[in-house]
């Protein structure tokens, strides 16, 4: 089973938001759309679900066109950012609601009610009222619920968006996890680069309404498509450079990349991508940052080349002033397309 997405176009009157976009999502297979706000994901999902009416273009589940076919009858499960719960409801009954609305026989709900539990990780939950419930124990009936009438497509749209973000991160790895485990074909909509690379095997990377790339997720990463892709993936600095044998010769050092193909290549480079090292360029810190993990570094590098992005480990006592040196590191570097 799988959904084919051919030349979907949606217009406001005048205003494009989605362009021709094209998406293939194999059984089993978790593809997110990822872009900035207002890149059109989130309209591309709901037309896809049957919510926003095309312009023009198909949407089709094993080659069935789903024009006519209405959102309650196409047999997707939805999960959007704030999860819809009926408050006035405890959380069994919001599990059941689902099933109730595609006629699962009512002797099939304790039964189908308790396995989705167990499966999200809420089992002794069934009386508790959804107002009771922490941001992350919503978010998890609400996948639930969606759950509950074994949709043929999961679609969640930024599900873990309004949660805090050391709750984000676990649930998107126990979402992951389930879904993999469960063998669930799934569309994600987020903004977040580390929330798609945790739950996508692919991604489809939008901008202003058009696909800019789409390809599995480590490609995507290791290979933007362009300088507009790869700042929106986290690069902050371009340098042109040199490949022989799988090295990499650039004004700011070299870098050991086996798969780049040798002659002219650009670089792009995530701020992990210099790390303050014993040899290396050297140059002057402008400004210092302290993060999470790492010293966030901005560094005049000697010669004429403009201010870096860099990271220096936690523990480094910088400051503006004070002379460092970097090196490369092939992890925070992306090749783009020449």
């Amino acid at each position: 089973m799988s959904l084919s997405v051919r030349d979907l176009t949606v217009h406001y009157g005048s205003f494009a938001a989605v362009k021709d976009a094209r998406l293939d999502i194999a059984d089993g297979e978790v593809l997110a759309l990822l872009g900035p706000s207002g890149s059109g994901k989130s309209t591309l999902l709901r037309a896809i679900t049957g919510l926003e009416p095309l312009t023009s273009g198909t949407v089709r589940w094993d080659g069935e066109d789903l024009a006519g076919v209405p959102v309650h009858r196409r047999e997707f499960g939805l999960v959007f950012q704030d999860g819809q719960l009926f408050p006035h409801k405890d959380v069994a009954s919001n599990i059941a609601f689902g099933l109730r609305m595609h006629d699962v026989p009512r002797a099939e709900h304790a039964d189908r009610v308790r396995a989705l539990l167990e499966l999200v990780g809420l089992v002794g939950y069934e009386r508790r009222r959804v107002t009771e419930l922490s941001g992350g124990q919503a978010q998890r009936v609400a996948l639930a619920r969606a759950l509950a009438p074994e949709p043929r497509l999961l679609l969640l749209d930024e599900p873990l968006s309004g949660l805090d973000a050391g709750l984000r991160e676990q649930l998107a790895i126990d979402l992951a996890a389930l879904l993999r485990r469960s063998k669930i074909t799934a569309l994600l909509v987020t903004h977040d680069q580390e929330e798609a690379f945790t739950l996508a095997d692919r991604v489809a990377v939008l901008e202003d309404g058009e696909i800019r790339q789409e390809g599995a997720v480590r490609r995507v990463w290791r290979q933007p498509v362009d300088e507009g892709v790869a700042r929106f993936l986290g690069v902050t600095t371009f340098v042109d450079g040199e490949a022989s044998g799988g090295v990499v010769r650039t004004p700011l050092g070299e870098v050991a990349l086996p798969d780049v193909e040798d002659g002219a290549v650009r670089l792009g480079l995530r701020p992990h991508g210099l790390r303050v090292a014993p040899d290396g360029v050297e140059g002057e810190v402008v400004a210092v940052v302290h993060r999470r993990e790492h010293v966030r570094l901005v560094v005049a590098p000697d010669g004429d080349l403009s201010t870096v992005d860099a990271v220096a480990p936690v523990t480094a006592d910088l400051r503006p002033g004070d002379t460092v040196r970097l090196a490369l590191d092939p992890d925070g570097v992306a090749q783009l397309r020449v």
